[in-house]
């Protein structure tokens, strides 16, 4: 059986165009202990809108059209041959994949892939994608008692492949505000080149820095703190993440762009934890500007300001030279 689902709230408005569309990400945690290794932020946008529509599907076939999955992922380039050929790395990735599952002792193992069924279709008159979930993942998407649950758009809008992976690991955590991953797990869930191992520097450039940037607007007070272990140089042996818990039942969906980028604002402002010129760079990506942008526009506003206190400085001067003056001429 072939179905088009939508499980998403979209609002029109009266021209009949879309103004605002929400879509949840919603799959059993232990999606999450799975690494994406080697998907680029493409890929993973690609995967994580496919997931949004597979949920309590069952065994079904599911049809995406191009421009459905192209609007889910908000996928930019536009030909579409280059889009079957980004669709069809995303699968060859997930088909290396190995989810699973063991029993508590460790005895018990099984593995399988995700997808038994990813059919292509570009010929059509309107091109487009078929997938089924393997009998053995579906409690993945189906019948979830616990799970993790996001807004796609918050997802698919961070930049970083690091700060995509930490939003699902963060967001798994959501209500209780604390998240804490070992080095040994942090760098094989968010897939980090083994040559940082002994390169805190490099993680602090690379990972760290685009992981605050872009997750401060969408966790308030959020910090990441890395723990030391014992002996020799105080090696690091695990990152910690803390943030306001949100509610159990907050909504997820966006309040409007206006309302949505105004309270991203106020977490880079008031959090206490990012450099001037990272709030800065948190600010471009907020607004889509060039990088750069903000920092830009700030110096020139530090300038202005000077130079008017200087300006207001000699005219006070000034003037006190002029009373001076009359008082001497009384």
């Amino acid at each position: 059986m072939v179905i088009v689902d939508k499980q998403s709230l979209i609002l029109y408005n009266s021209y009949g165009g879309v103004i605002m569309s929400n879509e949840l990400v919603k799959y059993d945690p232990e999606l999450n202990t799975i690494p994406l290794r080697k998907f680029t932020p493409i890929e993973m946008n690609l995967f994580f809108s496919i997931i949004s529509r597979m949920r309590d599907k069952g065994d079904q076939t599911v049809r995406f059209s191009f421009e459905q999955l192209k609007d889910l992922s908000n996928y930019k380039p536009t030909a579409n041959n280059r889009f079957e050929d980004d669709i069809q790395r995303t699968y060859e990735k997930l088909m290396g994949l190995h989810f699973g599952r063991r029993s508590k002792s460790g005895l018990n193992r099984e593995m399988f892939v995700m997808f038994t069924k990813f059919r292509i279709v570009g010929e059509a008159d309107s091109p487009y994608v078929e997938i089924e979930v393997y009998k053995d993942a579906l409690p993945l998407l189906n019948n979830l008692d616990t799970w993790v649950r996001y807004a796609l758009a918050e997802f698919r809008d961070l930049r970083s492949s690091y700060a995509k992976t930490a939003f699902r690991l963060l967001k798994g955590f959501r209500t209780t505000g604390y998240a804490f991953l070992s080095k040994e797990d942090f760098f094989e869930l968010l897939d980090i080149p083994k040559s940082y191992w002994k390169k805190p520097g490099d993680v602090d450039r690379y990972v760290l820095k685009p992981i605050r940037e872009e997750l401060t607007p969408l966790f308030r007070g959020l910090t990441v703190r890395k723990k030391y272990g014992k002996g020799r140089g105080k090696p690091v042996i695990g990152y910690s993440f803390t943030w306001k818990p949100e509610k159990k039942d907050a909504n997820d969906f966006s309040q409007g762009q206006f309302q949505d980028e105004r309270q991203k604002l106020f977490n880079i402002q008031h959090n206490g934890e990012l450099t001037e010129q990272e709030k800065w760079r948190a600010i471009d990506k907020v607004k889509g500007l060039t990088l750069g942008s903000t920092e830009k526009q700030a110096l020139a506003d530090k300038q202005a300001e000077h130079d008017k206190k200087i300006r207001d400085q000699a005219r006070q001067e000034a003037l006190a030279e002029l009373r001076k003056g009359f008082g001497n001429h009384a």
